[in-house]
């Protein structure tokens, strides 16, 4: 499993335009073959903060990802008035937690 973790930090005018943005954004990526989990989120204090996670069944299926007209077309847009990015990619296997 691919495990993306990025950090976004924006501004007011571009968070309305995120907000907007990231609703398509969400939707046609939950579509794709191998998506596993894909959320924006905004820190509850800090709300200039936002956080991206994403899970994929598999590398090949975040790089076709990253090829899709919604991903383009969202880079496309937030180009406008750049936000700071920061994302880190991981590998990683699930395990069940007992106690």
């Amino acid at each position: 499993m691919i495990v993306v973790n990025a950090k976004m930090i924006t501004n007011d005018e571009n968070l309305e335009l995120l907000k907007r943005e990231v609703k398509n954004l969400e939707t046609e990526t939950r579509k794709e073959e191998g998506c596993i989990d894909y959320a924006f989120s905004i820190e509850m204090y800090e709300p200039s903060f936002v956080r991206i996670t994403e899970l994929w069944d598999n590398l090949e299926s975040l790089k076709n990802h990253l090829k899709t007209e919604h991903v383009v077309d969202f880079i496309e847009a937030m180009s406008v008035n750049p936000t700071e990015t920061e994302a880190h990619f991981y590998e990683s296997n699930e395990f069940p937690l007992d106690f």
